[in-house]
């Protein structure tokens, strides 16, 4: 089967951080604060967290902050919803959420200028999606503000999202896809609100995402790809039907998609390595319990002491 090339997968990612002029950076400087989320969770994932300047890190983070509050995906760009969800996600893996300003943030578009307290949606540009949902409320969880918003409709929204098929789709009447599925189950996980899906029927529509070569697809009839190593995974797992699949054809799926000279893990073997895919690699082998990994939860996407020691915390005053 192999085994995980942890200290290359580290090398990478501290490399791609470095990289400042070659192509891929430059197209993807725009979501440079998504690349920090996914490279840093990772590296806690394998224990080597500590490979990086704390305070460095979080410097950069707060520079990325707009006037309105929220944040950019990099130094000088437009603020978004889902950039700063991952600014939050990064300050909470060094447990440094104690720099937000929490009443601004709350101002700059996580509950007045992103939610509709009319209709429970959340929404970029007019746009209602259940994946902004699930940003909102796992944002505002992170910060123990979801008290802020009208939770029963945010609910009802995401309910209205739900197939006949068991899956949910991006908006009501969309079709049902593994990335949706787990923003829609994440959702109504952090909300307490599980009993709203039919576990049987959407597990049944999740374990069979598994092809022959053990890795999973996002919907029928699509090539299988590591990042859904993490959407199914973490939805079965939340709805206690894991066990459906094959764990062990998965990992060796994963392993197989690894780059072992130079690091990196790519969405199907012997495609190019990135970042992306490399969380959702190592964050899959924690899913399925991979020897020497750090636990990650399956609704916050953080791992499992982070999500902890912010339960433990106290609460953000307003």
């Amino acid at each position: 089967m192999g085994e995980l090339a942890t200290e290359k997968h580290v090398r990478y990612i501290l490399s791609v951080e470095k990289r400042k002029d070659d192509f891929q950076s430059v197209v993807m400087e725009h979501l440079r604060m998504n690349g920090a989320y996914w490279g840093l969770t990772a590296l806690d994932i394998l224990g080597k967290l500590n490979t990086v300047d704390v305070d460095e890190v979080v410097s950069w983070v707060m520079s990325c902050q707009h006037e309105s509050g929220g944040f950019a995906g990099n130094v000088g760009h437009d603020p978004h919803i889902l950039y700063t969800l991952s600014a939050v996600q990064v300050l909470a893996l060094f447990d440094k959420l104690d720099v937000l300003d929490v009443d601004k943030d709350l101002k700059s578009g996580l509950t007045i200028s992103t939610a509709r307290h009319d209709r429970g949606l959340y929404f970029l540009s007019d746009e209602a999606s259940s994946r902004f949902s699930y940003i909102a409320i796992l944002c505002l969880s992170l910060l123990h503000q979801l008290d802020k918003i009208n939770v029963e409709k945010a609910v009802n929204f995401i309910v209205s999202c739900k197939n006949m098929d068991g899956g949910f789709g991006c908006t009501p009447g969309g079709e049902s896809h593994s990335g949706q599925i787990f923003c829609c189950v994440g959702a109504l996980a952090l909300t307490g609100s599980l009993h709203h899906i039919d576990k049987d029927l959407l597990g049944w529509w999740l374990c069979e995402r598994q092809v022959k070569s053990g890795g999973l697809n996002g919907r029928p009839e699509k090539l299988p790809d590591v990042c859904y190593s993490w959407w199914v995974l973490s939805s079965l797992i939340m709805i206690d039907r894991v066990h459906w699949i094959n764990k062990e054809k998965l990992i060796k799926f994963i392993l197989d998609c690894q780059d072992t000279e130079n690091g990196g893990i790519s969405d199907r073997p012997d495609d190019a390595v990135d970042v992306y895919h490399t969380y959702f690699g190592i964050a899959g082998l924690s899913l399925l319990e991979y020897p020497s990994l750090k636990a990650i939860d399956p609704a916050y996407a953080l791992p499992v002491d982070v999500v902890n020691r912010i339960r433990l915390g106290k609460r953000h005053a307003i």
